[in-house]
């Protein structure tokens, strides 16, 4: 028996514990019908990548303008493979480095900034398997990964005393756990074939339940009305008294008591989804620019991408993207240090250069976002372009977590030599 707080608590069931082979009463969701493609390498991931975002990009202003539910889009990126790619090889996906990660997050966000965001939690709930789940359960979850099956997000809560704080409870019940707690931005569940529930357990420790998303007990509501990234289905998600077996229960204090990669990871891949935002605005202002906007009486000249004025705004936000699209690269590979050699040292590096990738990220997808409509003009503000999502996507997506604390970490580390703490949120 264990004790917290002076109350005596039941005995919980070890995490991870099950039966060979298909754990008996886990009852996880039908598999797919679909085959998924199995990709084999970084190269693989990256093509595959371009080849469905050109598919995604077809729908988008729709979608975004009608609050059209991505559903097909989410089969295509599961039958395409792109959503096993972080499975390791050793379990036969492709283990595509960090960097080849955020780039495919980056090429689908480009496409549609809500379905590039969608996955996010899914690669983060990977990377906790690799780094904390026991051989059965990563055997189990990476065959049903592979298989294009879908893992969403049940992380943060309204009404806490920070985003990181949980009301949500994970408590032992006759050798399997009870989940009760109520969630929002609740990204990726509406879409999900498990979902990742982060509550604390009876000794106050936060652990991870996978749950599939049919569980009786388990409630999905569309209710998300952010102004951007306005498919994401990131509304709410009540748990009443749901049963979870042990077998699907991580760690998730553990991640970050010991110095892993789960911090620049999941980092990695929100700069990802921001220069992916970016590079679409450029795009859409250079397209725009050269097709619709008209020179400025005062400017001498034939076509508005002859404006001088024009032309150096343009080279600002060309500037400012290749700018956080190098930081990202270099984040990518910092982190696969991070990866490969786990410590207090290179954790902190790799967390670093993420903040570093982030904050460029930031402030390119708002600043491509706003100049698209000053540049490309009073025509560019017509809802038949739609053009303002970008900027409406990249201004919901970066309030995730705040840019401003993750300058002052940068400089603590830089001028003073301190470590950036560990908590998935730098």
């Amino acid at each position: 028996m264990s004790a917290h707080n002076g109350s005596k608590l039941e005995q919980q069931p070890p995490i991870g514990a099950v039966p060979q082979h298909v754990p008996a009463g886990l009852n996880p969701p039908a598999r797919r019908r679909a085959q998924a493609r199995l990709l084999k390498s970084d190269g693989d991931a990256i093509a595959a990548a371009h080849e469905v975002a050109d598919r995604i990009a077809q729908g988008a202003i729709l979608r975004d303008r009608e609050r059209k539910l991505p559903n097909e889009e989410m089969d295509m990126l599961s039958d395409a493979g792109l959503l096993a790619i972080t499975v390791p090889r050793a379990y036969g996906g492709a283990g595509v480095r960090t960097q080849t990660l955020a780039e495919v997050i980056a090429i689908i966000a480009a496409a549609d900034g809500s379905v590039g965001q969608i996955p996010q939690n899914h690669f983060f709930m990977l990377e906790a398997l690799r780094l904390q789940g026991s051989e059965q359960q990563k055997r189990f979850f990476y065959d049903r990964v592979l298989a294009g099956e879908r893992i969403g997000n049940a992380l943060s809560e309204l009404g806490t005393k920070t985003a990181h704080h949980h009301h949500t409870r994970v408590t032992a019940n006759g050798g399997r756990y009870r989940v009760n707690g109520r969630k929002f931005y609740s990204t990726g569940v509406l879409f999900a074939h498990w979902i990742a529930v982060v509550g604390d357990d009876d000794a106050g420790r936060s652990v991870i339940a996978l749950i599939p998303s049919g569980s009786n007990g388990v409630t999905i509501v569309d209710d998300w009305s952010g102004f951007g990234q306005r498919t994401t289905g990131s509304g709410t998600t009540t748990f009443e008294n749901v049963d979870v077996h042990p077998f699907s229960i991580l760690s998730m204090q553990a991640l970050f008591d010991q110095p892993t990669s789960m911090g620049p990871i999941a980092q990695i891949m929100h700069a990802a989804v921001d220069l992916g935002i970016a590079r679409a605005a450029l795009a859409d202002t250079i397209r725009f620019v050269l097709t619709y906007t008209r020179p400025w009486k005062d400017s001498g000249v034939e076509h508005g991408f002859e404006d001088p004025y024009l032309i150096a705004e343009i080279g600002a936000v060309q500037l400012n993207v290749n700018a956080a699209d190098a930081l990202l690269e270099r984040a990518g590979q910092i982190t696969d240090e991070a990866v490969a050699t786990p410590c207090a040292e290179s954790v902190a590096a790799a967390s670093i250069a993420v903040a570093e990738a982030k904050v460029a990220a930031t402030e390119a997808s708002l600043f491509a976002g706003s100049k698209l409509i000053e540049l490309a003009g009073s025509r560019s503000t017509l809802a038949e372009f739609n053009l303002d999502r970008h900027w409406r996507n990249a201004r919901t997506h970066t309030v995730h977590d705040p840019v401003r604390w993750k300058y002052r970490a940068i400089g603590d580390y830089w001028l003073n030599g301190i470590n950036p703490p560990r908590h998935g949120a730098l």
